[in-house]
């Protein structure tokens, strides 16, 4: 007998505010399959507000009260069981974060929690990668936000150690990145991969999904670092404007994948790291998974 569930995860982040649906398909004898059903992605850039203003502003908070009050009638309508909304990096600095969300769940229904670095590591994490993790390689999981950059290390299919770091996309164009911080990052990267051979980064984050859409590539297949500096090269040659034409870049992306790309690129520098993996999974996933097995 087969059983289907629906689960939903909202992640609030620095540049976007996503809900994705997912079924989760329960059969006796078998493992458990997760699929996405449905994916709604609103261009809320709350980081822009709280890195450079220190708060949201009230007419993103109008914005995201409305976002809320679709994303809680679509759970209803896909006849949802299950949710939880997550808060990252710009929420967790916002100075007026505690009264956006009482004011969000007075008037959408929908509660937020706001989660540190360390949670959203581990939810990230706990993100099913087994189908990806040869136990013999190293990995290096890089998850790139508009506030903040999780780093994870998978060693014979386990986490090693996990780090989350305040540099991100949005932070980053508005020059709000601390100097100390990439020093930070190369030092606890190199720290942590010395002694392994055969490491390979694991990349998500909607900007790195953008650069393996448009390689053409198949989903196991990797990107290597001269390919994705290449892109790189290519992408901060062009303007603002061009990146939307030329590429078909979203507003909101067009201009946040230079710095990602950055991030990337140096993650793989300092780590050794020839390739690239890409598969569809993000902290929206981990919120999924982590949900159903009771981590969260």
């Amino acid at each position: 007998m087969i059983t289907i569930r629906k689960y939903a995860a909202i992640d609030i982040g620095s540049n976007a505010i996503r809900l994705l649906v997912a079924n989760i398909v329960e059969e006796e004898g078998k493992e458990t399959q997760f699929s996405k059903s449905s994916l709604v992605r609103v261009p809320i850039r709350l980081g822009q507000d709280v890195f450079t203003k220190g708060e949201i502003s009230e007419e993103n908070i109008a914005r995201m009260v409305d976002a809320m009050s679709a994303y809680k009638l679509l759970m209803k309508v896909h006849k949802v069981e299950k949710y939880m909304a997550c808060a990252t990096s710009a929420m967790r600095e916002a100075d007026n974060a505690k009264e956006v969300v009482e004011r969000i769940s007075r008037e959408s229904g929908i509660d937020i929690e706001i989660i540190d670095g360390k949670k959203e590591a581990a939810i990230i994490a706990s993100t099913d990668l087994h189908f990806l993790l040869k136990t013999d390689n190293t990995y290096l999981y890089v998850d790139v936000g508009g506030g903040s950059t999780e780093f994870s290390l998978f060693s014979n299919g386990k986490i090693v150690a996990s780090k989350s770091f305040r540099i991100g996309t949005v932070r980053f164009i508005n020059n709000m990145v601390h100097e100390s911080v990439w020093p930070e990052i190369e030092s606890w990267i190199r720290e942590h991969t010395a002694g392994y051979e055969n490491i390979s980064l694991i990349g998500s984050g909607g900007n790195i999904n953008k650069i393996f859409k448009l390689s053409g590539k198949l989903q196991e297949k990797p990107l290597s670092y001269m390919y994705l500096n290449s892109q790189y090269s290519v992408m901060n040659a062009m303007s603002y404007e061009q990146r939307i034409s030329d590429l078909g870049l979203n507003a909101d992306r067009a201009d946040v994948i230079i710095p990602a790309l950055q991030i990337y690129l140096n993650a793989m520098k300092w780590s050794g790291a020839r390739n690239i993996y890409v598969p569809k999974i993000g902290l929206s996933d981990g919120i999924i998974k982590a949900l159903y097995y009771g981590k969260i």
